[in-house]
């Protein structure tokens, strides 16, 4: 019998928290189970919500998350959480059934520090379901597994997660400098110091994309900014894919500029946007005319957003530089 703690960071999730944590309860499981819900100060109903949702199930317990960040919530989560397997869940997603239970199954079998699987984007606007066929492409995000799926095995990284306590403590927790890329930042850390993250396709999280062109250029501008702060604080962990999206910027705007004077330059913001509105297009094949008119700009916007973000981050970020943290002389997580 193998007891379970989630740990789900919540913050102005009012739209999302009940279904989110309902998905949970729903699980079999093969032992005991109790959910941490760290509220931040929300601007919504979200924290009566979500003691409502404790008042009814003495599995579900809520704390605070007085700062409202990410990594704050995980390890505030994480300093009462009192079983051996950690499962992270965020309230804009939900798990798909028998997930708990395959993700211990798989732990045990592959012995495995963290296993998690496909962040399975699902829209119900057009321009939503646009994000998530994006989401789901290599054109969109590259070749990563737990966007496109795959044969499982080693990876660099899983969405959200299922982990072994031990090595929670053992590389201690989250680091709470990153505000995003954080998940990414500790599986580095986990592999560094010997263990294995593990990618299988039988763990899905269906995920809820954003619902404007703003709000999904902020997010990807964020996931640049923060990748290159992880690139700058641990030597080696960038790879030519992450390198891509500022690659095309760059192209992009200055084949545009020197295309004023010399206009086979024109060749490179030209071939990018003929890529992207033929490869988003082949993508969209499938879906209603609505959504597959917005691909293209979708797959522009994440990919310009990240590569923007990336070349922009702020110095005060990448300063921060932390050595690996040795293995044995990590601190103790704590709220």
């Amino acid at each position: 019998m193998t007891a379970i703690s989630v740990i789900m960071p919540v913050l102005d999730e009012e739209a999302e928290i009940e279904a989110s944590v309902r998905a949970v309860l729903a699980q079999e499981v093969p032992g005991e189970l109790e959910v941490v819900l760290a509220v931040g100060p929300s601007t919504d109903d979200t924290l009566a919500i979500a003691h409502r949702i404790a008042a009814r199930d003495d599995r579900v317990q809520v704390i605070d998350n007085p700062s409202g960040r990410t990594p704050d919530g995980l390890n505030a989560a994480l300093a009462v959480a009192r079983h051996p397997v950690v499962v992270r869940v965020d309230a804009h997603g939900e798990l798909s059934p028998g997930y708990l239970r395959t993700a211990v199954e798989v732990l045990e079998r592959t012995g495995a520090a963290n296993v998690g699987g496909i962040m399975h984007a699902v829209g119900r606007t057009a321009f939503e379901r646009a994000v998530a066929v994006a989401m789901g492409s290599p054109l969109g995000v590259g070749g990563a597994r737990f966007h496109t799926g795959g044969g499982e095995g080693p990876s660099d990284t899983v969405y959200l997660g299922c982990f072994r306590r031990e090595w929670l403590d053992r590389v201690g927790g989250y680091d709470a400098h990153f505000d995003r890329a954080q998940d990414w930042e500790m599986n580095w850390r986990i592999r560094q110091a010997g263990g294995v993250v593990w990618f299988t396709p039988d763990l899905r999280v269906t995920y809820r994309p954003r619902g404007s062109l703003r709000a999904l250029a902020r997010q990807y501008r964020d996931y640049g900014r923060w990748r290159r702060v992880v690139a700058a604080v641990h030597e080696g962990s960038i790879n030519l894919r992450y390198l891509a999206p500022p690659t095309a910027l760059v192209g992009v705007v200055a084949g545009t500029v020197l295309g004023a004077a010399w206009r086979p330059a024109l060749l490179a913001p030209g071939g990018y946007l003929t890529g992207v509105v033929l490869g988003g297009l082949w993508e969209a094949r499938h879906e209603e005319p609505a959504v597959a008119a917005r691909v293209p700009l979708v797959i522009g916007t994440m990919h310009m957003s990240w590569g923007w973000g990336f070349l922009t981050s702020p110095r005060r970020l990448r300063d921060v530089q932390r050595p690996g943290r040795p293995v044995g002389d990590t601190p103790a997580v704590t709220a």
